[in-house]
C-alpha cells in the first residue's frame, strides 16, 4: 500500500515537471529573438533547445538524473531569464500599462 501511495506521488511530480517544461518552452518561444540579446541571456535558439530537451526527456527517457538537470534548466529560465525578457520587453507589472510618474496606488499628481 506504501509503495503504490509513493508510486502515485511520483508520478504527480513527473507530471508537475513535464508541464513546467511544457510552459517553459512555450514561453521561451513566444519571446522575441532580439529581447534575449538585449537582456544579455542565451540565445533563443539555445533555451529552445534545452528546453525542447527537458520536455522530450520527460516524455521519453524516464531517467530522474536527466529529468532533475532538465528541471534545474526550467527554474533557470523562469527564474533568471523570463523576468530579464519582460523587463526589456517592457511587460513589467501591470502589463506595460500606465505612465512613468505612477507609483504602487495610482497616478502621483505632484500633490494636486
Amino acid at each position: 500500500m506504501l509503495l503504490t501511495a509513493f508510486g502515485g506521488f511520483m508520478s504527480l511530480i513527473y507530471l508537475a515537471m513535464l508541464l513546467l517544461a511544457v510552459a517553459a518552452l512555450v514561453l521561451a518561444a513566444v519571446a522575441r529573438e532580439d529581447a534575449y540579446r538585449a537582456a544579455d541571456k542565451q540565445s533563443k535558439m539555445f533555451w529552445l533547445i534545452i528546453l525542447g530537451v527537458t520536455v522530450a526527456v520527460n516524455l521519453l527517457v524516464p531517467m530522474l538524473f536527466l529529468q532533475i538537470a532538465g528541471l534545474i534548466a526550467t527554474i533557470v529560465f523562469f527564474v533568471d531569464v523570463r523576468p530579464a525578457l519582460r523587463q526589456v520587453s517592457g511587460g513589467g507589472r501591470g502589463g506595460g500599462r500606465g505612465s512613468s510618474s505612477d507609483g504602487p496606488y495610482g497616478p502621483y499628481n505632484g500633490g494636486r
